[in-house]
């Protein structure tokens, strides 16, 4: 039994003026994707699994063409080449956004369907942040997505949609899928599965699981930052009977519908000043404050030094800013030396909209790993440490910083582009402050501008009726 396995995982904001490329992306090849941490799960008796492509890049603005059409290119090649296979499992995140081209995951799943043919079967994982088309639907037979946010079941999502490929497989039957749209739009931060109601949405997922005709089922968020047509919460069953998958889908389908005024922030959460108001008379550390508008894992640019000027404005001692994503900073940096002093520019330097500070720094530490697309600086200004990158990274895993020789927990306030917490840090943080800061991820998003989107969708509009009715992939009709 022979499995290719591939895959292209990122998510683009539409509202981001900077284009990913080639360099942005870790693809694993071959062997180096087999051994791959996430990929460990490929391991069973009687499988020989055929490692393609899988391209992974921190979210961003929209992949440029040229780097998308070389990754599809290579994945379809090496597909050619490892033919005949009895399956393919791609895993994916579901929100691409290609410059010039709508439902980048439809157009690289329909491409592969195409070299496999119509008796291979395809399963898929995403992110319950991608968005869905009827085009991915007909493409596939067996789909299965993350049911926590913060995601920290990436592993045991992948390994639920490869089981059901390899059971498939192993039986001679053939899963299929009903999904049911709905007309909600709501981000991350709103719907994380820690908080309600999204946590007993979510809970309920694996007693569906349990009824006869379902083998797994879905409920999609959909990714609010990309203002094209396939944008839109969903429900995605796989199952053995159509009509249980059907009634599964419409019934949760409802269920978020029902729910979507309850949708809150989870952290206390308000206008950068609001926050930093709390955080000036909190007697408690460390303060973790997201600056949520410009946050990296949600497609931001990274480069904002909003923050970084608001706490210079107040005289702020004692702050740690983890990071800022300035490239020419960095060089700076490192011509400076360790212990140098520098005149510096800081933000700006990808997107030419990002305010940026003025500074006199100095530099405490350099980080060489051998890479100059991985090197990173630790200054000081005026009493605020800040973490500068040469590439647009998120700081969210304590050895990062400690890498840095940085605690995060001696410091009064920690500043981290984000959202929700990552799970390292939100059991730290003594109070978690969410920042309603400007950005290409900004929270505000009634106030997106929506020119493609598919309307009338909740919260951009409020006054209409809906009825979830599932639909089958055309595989299985």
């Amino acid at each position: 039994m022979r499995i290719a396995v591939a895959g292209i995982h990122t998510e683009c904001s539409t509202y981001s003026p900077v284009l990913m490329s080639v360099e942005d992306f870790r693809v694993l090849r071959g062997e180096a994707l087999l051994q791959a941490d996430y990929f460990s799960f490929l391991d069973a008796d009687g499988v020989e699994h055929v490692p393609l492509l899988h391209a992974r890049a921190v979210p961003g603005g929209p992949v440029s063409q040229p780097a998308y059409e070389a990754f599809k290119t290579e994945f379809l090649e090496g597909l050619k080449a490892a033919r005949p296979v009895d399956g393919l499992y791609l895993a994916m995140h579901g929100a691409i956004k290609v410059d010039g081209m709508d439902d980048a995951e439809g157009d690289w799943i329909s491409a592969a369907r195409a070299v496999v043919g119509p008796d291979c079967p395809v399963a898929v994982s995403y992110d319950l942040h991608g968005n869905v088309s009827q085009r991915i639907i007909d493409q596939i037979d067996i789909f299965a997505a993350y049911r926590t946010a913060p995601h920290i079941d990436t592993c045991e999502t992948m390994l639920r949609a490869w089981t059901m490929l390899v059971e498939a497989l192993r039986s001679g039957t053939r899963p299929g899928v009903a999904w049911a749209p709905v007309p909600v739009l709501l981000p991350g931060e709103r719907t994380s599965t820690e908080d309600e109601p999204a946590r007993s949405l979510y809970g309920r997922l694996p007693d569906l699981d349990a009824r006869h005709g379902i083998l797994d089922a879905n409920l999609m968020v959909g990714y609010v930052w990309a203002d094209e047509p396939r944008a839109t919460a969903c429900a995605v069953v796989t199952g053995s009977d159509q009509a249980a998958a059907s009634k599964a889908a419409e019934e949760i389908a409802a269920s978020y519908w029902d729910a979507r005024k309850n949708f809150r922030f989870g952290p206390v959460t308000g206008t950068l000043d609001a926050m930093l108001d709390i955080a000036a008379g909190a007697a408690t550390k460390p303060l973790i404050l997201a600056d949520s508008g410009d946050n990296p894992t949600g497609g931001g640019v990274g480069d904002r030094a909003d923050v970084l000027k608001a706490l210079l404005a107040r005289g702020w001692k004692d702050a740690l800013i983890a990071g800022i994503a300035d490239r020419p900073a960095v060089e700076a940096c490192f011509a400076a030396g360790e212990a140098g002093t520098l005149p510096l520019r800081i933000g700006g330097s990808l997107d030419s909209t990002s305010p940026s500070a003025e500074v006199t720094a100095k530099v405490v530490r350099l980080d060489d790993p051998g890479s100059l697309a991985e090197r990173q600086a630790v200054v000081e200004v005026d009493g605020i440490t800040v973490v500068l990158s040469t590439r647009r990274r998120p700081y969210h895993n304590i050895e990062d910083l400690r890498r840095l020789g940085l605690d995060p927990q001696s410091s009064r306030l920690l500043v981290v582009k984000s959202g929700y917490l990552s799970p390292e840090l939100a059991p730290i943080a003594n109070p978690n402050l969410m920042a309603l800061t400007e950005g290409v991820v900004n929270q505000d998003i009634e106030k997106l501008t929506s020119e493609r989107r598919q309307r009338p969708i909740f919260p951009f509009d409020r006054n209409f009726e809906f009825t979830p009715k599932a639909r089958l992939s055309a595989r299985w009709t």
